[in-house]
């Protein structure tokens, strides 16, 4: 698998408590990275951590672009810019 990149929406994010909402953006961006690449061992870079947490646990972003390279058996997904 090459590079790819993916831009993840994270709309379902902002449904339920606003007190868990970055909580849950970053299970969201987990779960479409495992469905999208057929792989469970997916590693997620501290950049998106602090795009998504950056506002607050209350306000994450709409979308994340993320690109998602192979090292061996592991999947690194790192944040575009």
């Amino acid at each position: 698998m090459a590079d790819k990149l993916y831009t993840i929406p994270l709309r379902d994010a902002y449904e339920g408590p606003r007190s868990n909402r970055a909580k849950k953006a970053v299970r969201i961006v987990k779960e479409f990275l495992a469905r999208h690449t057929k792989s469970d061992n997916i590693r997620l870079d501290p950049s998106i951590s602090e795009e998504l947490w950056a506002r607050g646990i209350e306000k994450p972003p709409r979308r994340v672009k993320v690109k998602v390279m192979e090292e061996g058996d592991k999947l690194t997904a790192t944040l575009t810019e």
